[in-house]
């Protein structure tokens, strides 16, 4: 105990984003604190929160739980943008912002995430780096716990939860969205279902319950979790359920949910060819794209591509070391830095490399890996013009035209819709009348672009002739 040294006080300057009560370390005596060092761009952070949940619920006489976010990209400066954040996580402990890193400094954080714990006298017991460790905290923060117990030094309340809830809409932080000609499939995220609505925001029908859940089923009995990017073959719509690591199969015609991939829980082998694909633990699948019998998957938690052999029932890794970086060449030697949004054009796979702020192409004969736009892990900007100077922040979907020369890209934290010319002619921004806030999807078909305007709760539909944009009534 005497040679843990004792944690430093939060600085003054911490503004936070959904209390009006700074948190004092000193008046959380008795109780064991873990600091979430973080960043909501950041997936590793986010695989954090249902561990950390768990430990809440299951200490919640004696824990508390306090996070500093520390911003990565300029747009998550802004304390409104980090309370979307927290609200989109269900984070329901006290969230400060640190845009100027100075809590980060004080603790010497160097990478995110980064969990610091505290026992219940004030000193640091431990610190993690990473994500995925619920088995080294449980034990840490029960025993914590007691040793304070068997002192009389340990508090026995319950901590408050804290809200700055959203306003109750009938979508909530819609992620993605995929059109048909005659129909479109909208991943309402934070609901955690899919719906599957006409070209007006009819709904036709839900797949999922509503609560966050792993469990197979038909329509709304089936259980997703922060749902994500969708792919359609022949009959059989596949979804990326991010929170539960796991690739999902909806048969459109009698309404089926089931697995195909992942164990429900986070994964970090790397496998290259595992017939066993319900027992390969998958990391943080955030979209898809099918290429006939093959389902490529942005497995954004291991910084690679992944595809599923729909016709083999088998599945792997096919590019990145799984490295985070934006280094081009070949399948064993190139590194993405959490892939988000993939679309195909005959032997080319492009990719919206969202942490390296790029756009990359694969070429699926020879597994070359290209970046089209980006200049490193740490280059961002708003930049129009030729792809060598044009810079995005943080592009979280693309979609490709019917004519394979535009790329369309959702550039998330630059809260805009870009047009990348595949023939050479560079980025541009759509002159749209409409404020995006943080779109997070998008897709090309029937004469249309369909934005899942995330932040918003809202999807788009965009005129590609006129530019018109109409809002759907999905659920109104």
């Amino acid at each position: 105990m005497s040679l843990r040294l004792p944690a430093p006080e939060l600085p003054d300057e911490l503004e936070w984003v959904n209390t009006q009560d700074p948190v004092r370390l000193g008046a959380l005596r008795g109780r064991v604190v873990i600091l979430h060092f973080w960043s909501f761009s950041n997936i590793q952070s986010q695989n954090n929160l249902p561990d950390l949940r768990h430990l809440e619920n299951k200490y919640h006489d004696g824990l508390s739980v306090v996070s500093i976010h520390c911003p990565k990209f300029t747009a998550e400066r802004v304390p409104a943008s980090v309370l979307k954040a927290v609200n989109r996580g269900f984070i329901r402990h006290p969230v400060a912002s640190d845009p100027d890193y100075r809590c980060w400094q004080l603790f010497n954080v160097r990478a995110w995430p980064t969990l610091v714990v505290i026992d219940t006298e004030g000193n640091i017991a431990q610190t993690l780096v990473g994500e995925g460790h619920r088995a080294t905290l449980d034990p840490l923060v029960h025993q914590l716990l007691e040793d304070a117990a068997r002192r009389d030094a340990r508090a026995y309340e319950s901590a408050a939860p804290i809200s700055r809830p959203e306003p109750k809409l009938p979508l909530r932080f819609p992620s993605r969205v995929l059109a048909t000609e005659t129909a479109l499939y909208v991943a309402d995220s934070g609901h955690n279902r899919i719906l599957e609505t006409t070209h007006d925001g009819r709904i036709l029908r839900q797949f999922g319950s509503g609560n966050p859940g792993f469990w197979d089923g038909k329509t709304s009995d089936a259980g997703f979790s922060n749902p994500q990017g969708m792919a359609i073959v022949k009959d059989v719509l596949y979804v990326a359920d991010l929170g539960n690591h796991a690739i999902r199969r909806v048969r459109l015609l009698a309404g089926e949910v089931d697995t195909v991939a992942g164990t429900g829980l986070l994964g970090h082998e790397v496998v290259v060819d595992s017939p066993d694909t319900r027992a390969v633990g998958l990391n943080a699948p955030i979209d898809l794209v099918a290429a006939a019998e093959r389902l490529f998957i942005a497995m954004a938690g291991s910084n690679q591509i992944w595809a599923l052999d729909l016709a083999r029932q088998r599945i792997g890794c096919v590019v990145g070391t799984g490295a985070h970086g934006c280094d081009d060449g070949g399948s064993d030697s190139a590194t993405f830095a959490r892939p988000s949004g993939l679309t195909i054009h005959g032997q080319m796979l492009y990719v919206a490399d969202s942490d390296a702020s790029a756009i990359r192409s694969i070429r699926l004969i020879d597994l070359q890996v290209r970046t089209l736009i980006g200049g490193g892990v740490y280059e961002f900007g708003d930049v129009d013009g030729v792809p060598e100077k044009a810079r995005l922040q943080l592009p979280l979907a693309i979609a490709l035209d019917p004519g394979g020369s535009i790329l369309w890209v959702a550039d998330c934290l630059n809260n805009k819709i870009k047009a990348l010319s595949l023939r050479g002619g560079g980025v541009r921004t759509l002159a749209l009348p409409y404020k995006f806030q943080q779109p997070g999807g998008i897709s090309v078909a029937a004469r249309a672009l369909w934005v899942a305007n995330t932040n918003a709760h809202e999807i788009l539909r965009i005129d590609t002739a006129s530019g018109q944009i109409r809002r759907l009534p999905i659920g109104e």
